[in-house]
């Protein structure tokens, strides 16, 4: 298998997503020098997140994330490359990353399945596909955990959460999310998963909709985490 890597390398070699050098036949996405410029996400780090996002309003049971979102970093390249030059297999190894970040914490959130931030049918239509439906089938192959895309709908277009205040985000999400399934969901322990978690507004928003409709336990998930 690594030599018909190295052939197909050689007549159609693969380049780094950060800085578009030539990549090895063992590396994937992007050179170890750009991934080891990606910050980890640490217990630590976590931990005052999950105080900071998630304690008060009770719905999320517990949180993870791989990484640490930076503005011009590698990790947003590699996002930016996902979610808009519709480059699939970046959702699948960030999803892969962070499945082995959370591995250790399976055996105590027992999720029945995984269900990645559901897009707006027109922004999905617009963008042609939902990048954490990626993260979380990337998840999935390593933790063999099924993901669940329709149990829950985004049934409101809402403005972009780039430029809003912490409230402003809240109350953006009201109201935006709906439970299909509700069958499917009671007494359920679900991880929600989405690309990046910055206020939590959307991944709380859905879980509050969920637990509503009779799930047990949600907890969530995103291959980065910003402030």
């Amino acid at each position: 298998m690594k030599n018909l890597i190295q052939l197909l390398d050689f007549f159609l070699p693969r380049f780094c997503q950060c800085c578009k050098s030539k990549l090895e036949s063992d590396q994937l996405i992007a050179c170890e020098t750009c991934l080891s410029k990606i910050k980890p996400a640490t217990d630590e780090r976590l931990k005052f997140e999950f105080e900071k996002k998630f304690r008060d309003a009770k719905v999320i049971s517990g949180f993870d994330s791989r990484y640490l979102f930076e503005k011009e970093g590698e990790l947003q390249n590699l996002i930016h490359a996902l979610k808009y030059e519709g480059k699939f297999r970046i959702g699948l190894f960030l999803g892969r990353k962070l499945g082995e970040k959370i591995e250790a914490r399976i055996c105590d959130w027992k999720p029945d399945f995984i269900i990645p931030v559901p897009l707006h049918h027109l922004k999905k239509a617009e963008r042609g596909f939902n990048q954490s439906y990626y993260l979380a089938k990337g998840m999935s192959r390593f933790l063999n955990i099924p993901v669940a895309q329709k149990y829950l709908k985004r049934i409101r277009f809402t403005e972009t959460q780039t430029n809003l205040t912490l409230d402003e985000r809240a109350d953006n999400m009201l109201g935006a999310f709906k439970v299909k399934k509700r069958e499917m969901v009671k007494g359920k322990n679900i991880l929600i998963v989405d690309d990046v978690i910055t206020t939590g507004a959307t991944v709380s928003e859905c879980a509050k909709v969920l637990l509503e409709n009779g799930a047990s336990k949600v907890f969530a998930a995103s291959a980065a985490v910003a402030d």
